[in-house]
């Protein structure tokens, strides 16, 4: 089945408009975002040949008080910014019937990069989280379907600080959402 955004188109926010808006985690989203660094010179370049097309338009589902938010979409600010192509944000709890056109295994994972056609056919998604730091979560729901079980939040947590550590301290994840990005973009 195929999926659409057409009736969300124009109206979402700017990302500028979400970063002056946001109420939580302002300052590490803005730290985030300033130590981004292009790791690949032909990253930034296929970001920018972007501009030569007119045929696709972004809307990220999200909200400032997700942590993955706080550092991926930095990273995702960064990629489309000199790209050219039209990005929207949609404030998931504003968005919850698109929200749950897009869930994640099931549940409400923000933030979600949608990358539709013109006329708001879906194309692709993107999200919530790398796919090497997301890996532990997947196995997680996998192996702990009962949300009722006595370590599901013990185990929960777990996953949690693998996720974490996978993240790393530093930038060296950004490049993966980039190269994701780039992936997807250069599969239409």
């Amino acid at each position: 089945m195929s999926r659409s955004v057409a009736e969300k188109l124009g109206k979402g926010i700017s990302p500028q408009q979400f970063i002056d808006g946001m109420t939580k985690n302002k300052e590490q989203f803005l730290d985030w975002s300033d130590k981004f660094v292009w790791s690949d010179e032909s990253d930034k370049e296929y970001f920018e040949s972007l501009n030569n097309r007119d045929d696709l338009r972004v809307l990220i589902l999200m909200a400032d008080w997700c942590g993955d938010v706080v550092r991926n979409i930095p990273v995702v600010f960064k990629a489309l910014e000199n790209s050219g192509v039209p990005t929207e944000v949609l404030i998931m709890e504003e968005h919850l019937d698109t929200m749950d056109q897009f869930l994640t295994m099931g549940g409400r994972s923000v933030p979600v990069v949608i990358i539709a056609d013109t006329g708001g056919a879906v194309l692709g998604q993107w999200g919530p989280r790398p796919s090497y730091v997301q890996e532990p979560m997947v196995a997680f729901k996998k192996e702990n379907p009962d949300r009722e079980a006595a370590d599901y939040q013990e185990k929960l947590s777990l996953t949690r600080q693998e996720i974490g550590r996978r993240y790393g301290e530093g930038t060296a994840y950004q490049s993966l959402i980039v190269k994701e990005l780039r992936t997807l973009l250069e599969s239409f």
